[in-house]
């Protein structure tokens, strides 16, 4: 009896530690409430179902393809995240030809071969794609179901007859688009509340692959209705399209740092260069601010690399809700974070940045092991003063200056270079908790002695640095 008592306890510790059990509970709730549905309808729906020949046939055939569809997917691999495919394409039309059960059950076997020959992921996340493309399936299948009873009475053959049919297709698609969006939406901000569902699920290119793929979808429907056989011709075209949706998933990806999802460093300086040059022609304001993390080796010595890398991508993570929609923020190496702040004042530049580094500091992260940490960051900001000439890269080193100061100074502070005013503010915050903000330079202009065809020397260390 002890022991078996003993064998509950640690099956109970240990399942404490399954991946699905670390998610908030109202998540854990939604994702088997889900799953449950997505059986219970399965089984709802094979119990009524009267199996025949010809619907055998179809649904074969289209499994089939959606299968070779999955094996040539596989050398391209399968990336972690919000990825765009075009099983759904074979999908629709098993929901449309055929009873809703098929539509239910036709995800499971893709999502079987995801896991087992393209990437292996969590198994949980595996039967919850499969529940979210199921169920909007299915409501799509009885949602066509339902709206055929009608246009059976329209006079066959008729182009009435012709448009009704089309119309019932798609409003089953946006019936499948809309659920499966909101089931996705819902799993991805419960996991990670910061992450930009939005423009991944929402954003012109993932509308405009979904109605890429709802209207391939139809035309594959329309034909394998008068020709099943037509169904593996389609093949090529559906590869061609998934091509499409990598090349542009990958060019996404080329643009941004793996490991925070900001912009990396060759993108954000390329743009950021483009901006600048168009604020000298406008003769517009605008500003640069470095960002650096404080002590950030004593954080990844004390709490380790995989701690350390959490903290850049809740900074990372941050930054866009703390900035201005037009503002670029990128990951400049390191521990090291770059924003560019187009039309910005001096006085508004060094406020924005203050902003960033107050909230920061009070950003609630802690170890694996519970223990809260505090982690700041010291800031450097040059602007462009309206009509001034200046390239990015002088900017850049104006920054880098500020940040030297800053750190130099006391670290978890912002300072500033202003093209025309020197290093006019100082600090992030007076003995009274509010902003400093000086118009007249309490020190020697830093663009009096940055190095401006030459970085600094090594005997420059408790002088200004400069990165040119």
């Amino acid at each position: 009896m002890a022991s078996a008592h003993h064998g509950l306890t640690r099956w109970a510790t240990s399942a404490r530690a399954w991946p699905l059990l670390q998610l908030p509970t109202w998540l854990v709730a939604f994702i088997v409430l889900v799953v449950s549905l997505y059986g219970a309808a399965i089984g709802l729906a094979l119990s009524s179902l009267s199996f025949r020949s010809h619907d055998l046939l179809v649904f074969g055939v289209l499994l089939a393809c959606a299968a070779a569809t999955v094996e040539m997917r596989r050398k391209q691999g399968d990336n972690a995240g919000v990825n765009n495919d075009v099983y759904g394409v074979w999908d629709l039309a098993i929901a449309i030809l055929l009873p809703p059960a098929y539509a239910l059950i036709a995800p499971i076997l893709p999502a079987v071969l995801l896991q087992w020959r393209v990437r292996r992921t969590l198994p949980y996340r595996r039967i919850y794609t499969a529940a979210s493309k199921g169920l909007p399936f299915g409501a799509a299948s009885v949602t066509f179901h339902l709206l055929a009873g009608p246009i059976s009475g329209i006079a066959p053959g008729s182009a009435l007859r012709d448009l009704a049919w089309l119309a019932a297709v798609l409003a089953s698609g946006f019936v499948k688009i809309a659920l499966n969006k909101v089931l996705i939406m819902t799993a991805i901000k419960g996991s990670d509340p910061s992450a930009p569902v939005i423009s991944e699920l929402f954003g012109r290119e993932a509308l405009y692959n979904e109605l890429a793929e709802l209207c391939i979808g139809t035309l594959l429907t329309f034909g394998v209705a008068g020709n099943i056989f037509l169904a593996p011709v389609a093949l090529p075209v559906l590869v061609l399209l998934q091509r499409s949706l990598n090349h542009a998933q990958l060019l996404s990806e080329s643009r941004t740092d793996p490991k925070t999802g900001l912009l990396n460093a060759r993108t954000w300086e390329r743009e950021a260069t483009a901006e600048v040059a168009r604020a000298v022609r406008a003769r517009v304001a605008l500003a640069v601010a470095v960002l650096d993390i404080d002590w950030f080796k004593v954080v990844n010595d004390t709490y380790g690399h995989l701690f350390g890398d959490e903290v850049l991508k809740e900074i990372a993570h941050c930054l866009p809700g703390v900035l201005r929609e037009y503002d670029s923020a990128g990951r400049f190496g390191g521990e090291e974070f770059v924003v560019l702040l187009p039309h910005t004042r001096a006085v508004d530049a060094f406020r924005i940045a203050d902003r960033v580094r107050d909230h920061i500091s009070g950003l609630s992260l802690h170890t694996p092991d519970g223990q809260a940490v505090r982690v700041t960051v010291s800031v450097g900001v040059a602007a462009l003063d309206a009509g001034s000439r200046r390239e990015l890269s002088d900017l850049l080193a104006a920054a880098d200056a500020a940040l030297y100061r800053a750190k130099r100074d006391g670290r978890d502070q912002v300072q500033m270079i202003s093209t025309s005013r020197g290093l006019s503010a100082v600090g992030a915050r007076t003995a009274s908790g509010g902003d400093v903000f000086s118009g007249t330079p309490a020190k020697p202009s830093a663009w009096d002695v940055l190095p401006r065809d030459k970085s600094r020397t090594a005997g420059d260390t408790d002088e200004v640095a400069a990165r040119v």
